[in-house]
């Protein structure tokens, strides 16, 4: 926190933003009054846009803690005081999906469940040496990415602290990422897809085909299952060959973005067979008769014996595929959906290009 002094030796300047000011370092500072106690923040930034993003969110922090009387006359906030106003800030960000909330939610129970001590903590009690103390634990448990997403929860929450001038800084700021191994997903080969598919036809049960015809559709396509679900034959086009992913009717795909790309053979054959057999079916109705087959899945896996495979497999499964016969990692990418060009599916199928390379190297000869 600065003092008024700094400010009257020309240290800090105004800028067009009511409470922002810029140091003399150029890096900006966020202010703001609780309980009529002046509250500085660091942004972390020189950048002027970078600073009013960041600004609005300690601003939202501040409202908050306002709009529940919090103050700094009453300083014993408790961690679970704290969450509940940052789970309160995610709740109105309408750019959040539902089930990112709820991803949230599930990951501060789980926090709870590993440190039962926290929830009733004072924020101004919580020392850097019991969340080091609790990290150490919780990474010898939890998988990486578990714990990385917990430490930032634990971040904003403290944050809130700050925010409201309970906390002069955030003691979270210690602990540090730990680094994520990419895992291979477990995938069939094709011979087992194949007799997977064939199990699952000849289930003898009601929705058995329906089930098959849902799991080969993930596999051509490479949907998420809700973008499965929510697909209608007005999405089809065989005239153009094409494909339209809108996702869900509430939230659409998971970048919010449609995305178009022609079908593979196999899901335009797939997709005019099931046409046919539902010669009736209006434009809007929906392509897939059930929404899921993870039963039909695990019962025919178990026939053919092959690993334990999901919904989502299906989707690597796609990509697996689309790699293996010679298709680029960045056209892959935009069929999947990803906006990064295609850094995520190097990662996650960079060993298939570099396999691929290899066998396509040793057709190359510059011998007589």
């Amino acid at each position: 926190m600065q003092n008024q002094t700094a400010k009257k030796n020309g240290t800090w300047t105004k800028t067009r933003l009511k409470n922002l000011l810029r140091h003399k370092s150029g890096r900006y500072y966020a202010r703001a009054y609780v309980g009529g106690k002046e509250v500085w923040q660091p942004l972390g930034t020189s950048h002027f846009s970078v600073a009013e993003a960041k600004l609005a969110k300690f601003l939202e922090q501040y409202r908050s803690v306002r709009r529940r009387g919090a103050t700094i006359a009453s300083a014993k906030m408790t961690f679970d005081e704290a969450a509940k106003m940052h789970l309160e800030n995610l709740n109105r960000n309408v750019k959040i999906k539902q089930r990112t909330r709820e991803y949230w939610g599930e990951t501060l129970t789980a926090l709870y469940k590993s440190w039962p001590e926290l929830r009733p903590a004072q924020l101004r009690n919580i020392r850097q040496t019991d969340l080091e103390e609790w990290a150490g634990d919780y990474a010898k448990t939890a998988s990486a990415t578990r714990y990385n997403n917990t430490v930032h929860l634990v971040r904003h929450i403290l944050g809130v602290g700050m925010a409201a001038g309970v906390l002069a800084h955030n003691v979270a700021n210690a602990l540090h990422r730990i680094s994520v191994k990419p895992k291979e997903p477990p995938l069939p080969s094709l011979a087992q897809f194949n007799s997977l598919l064939h199990e699952m036809q000849e289930g003898h049960g009601r929705f058995s085909k329906a089930c098959a015809d849902l799991a080969a559709g993930l596999a051509f396509t490479g949907c998420r299952l809700g973008e499965a679900r929510s697909l209608t034959w007005d999405d089809i086009n065989f005239d153009l060959g094409r494909i339209v992913i809108r996702g869900t009717p509430e939230t659409g795909t998971k970048n919010r973005e449609i995305r178009r790309f022609r079908l593979l053979p196999d899901a335009r054959a797939l997709f005019e067979r099931m046409r046919a057999d539902f010669p009736d079916d209006r434009p809007e109705d929906r392509v897939f008769r059930v929404g899921e087959c993870q039963k039909a899945i695990d019962r025919a896996v178990n026939k053919v014996g092959m690993k334990r495979i999901t919904h989502h497999s299906l989707r690597h499964f796609f990509a697996t595929r689309c790699i293996e016969s010679g298709v680029d990692i960045p056209t892959v990418s935009r069929w999947l959906g990803h906006k990064d060009g295609g850094v995520l599916a190097m990662k996650t199928y960079g060993h298939l290009r570099d396999e691929h390379d290899q066998a396509q190297a040793k057709l190359v000869s510059f011998g007589a």
